[in-house]
């Protein structure tokens, strides 16, 4: 073998090296060094950080997306941070599938599409996340998006409800009767349906 191919190999192997995937502690190293960042309001650095980690860490991903979405430490880029939030959300983070929701409810990379925000507000809701309940809730309430379904639209201001939103505790109070649920002893007297 000549001198120029083991250097080759040489140069080819530490390319290698050099591409390899980080380890799980240099993954979390990199994501409290972002969160060190960005909680000291240097968001550019937060920013570079996360962005080294985010194909690694979903929530280095989100944190990215929510960045561009905000214009923190980067220009702001909404079709860009709705691209990687829904990439996050697709693989299953909680969190990115409610703010997924959100954004595509509220048009911020495009025209509002309450109909398209239903599938990842309801993933996020089904999983107890009371803020994409919340707005599902208001979704299902309106009826123009999905069918209006109030007693849908109720179950899930409960859930924000339950986790302390005043505006999902003020919707249940506003619909009032339509929210309650029958007594106990009201469903048993009449039993299951039948055909």
């Amino acid at each position: 073998m000549s001198s120029s191919t083991i250097i080759g190999l040489c140069v080819y192997a530490l390319l290698l090296g050099a591409c390899a995937a980080p380890t799980h502690e240099e993954i979390q190293a990199g994501f409290d060094a972002g969160l060190k960042a960005y909680d000291a309001g240097d968001y550019k650095t937060a920013y570079k950080t996360w962005g080294e980690i985010d194909e690694y860490d979903l929530a280095a991903m989100r944190n990215v997306a929510l960045m561009l979405r905000k214009g923190q430490g980067v220009e702001k880029d909404p079709k860009t941070a709705l691209r990687k939030m829904l990439q996050a959300a697709d693989l299953g983070l909680i969190t990115a599938q409610a703010d997924a929701g959100e954004m595509i409810a509220n048009g911020e990379a495009g025209p509002p599409d309450k109909a398209a925000a239903v599938p990842w507000l309801g993933r996020a809701a089904a999983a107890g996340h009371p803020i994409a309940a919340f707005e599902l809730a208001q979704i299902y309430e309106e009826g123009e998006a999905v069918p209006r379904d109030l007693k849908e639209a109720c179950r899930l201001y409960r859930i924000g409800a339950g986790a302390g939103i005043a505006d999902a505790e003020r919707r249940l109070k506003d619909l009032g009767e339509k929210c309650e649920a029958p007594p106990a002893a009201a469903q048993a007297a009449t039993g299951p349906t039948s055909h």
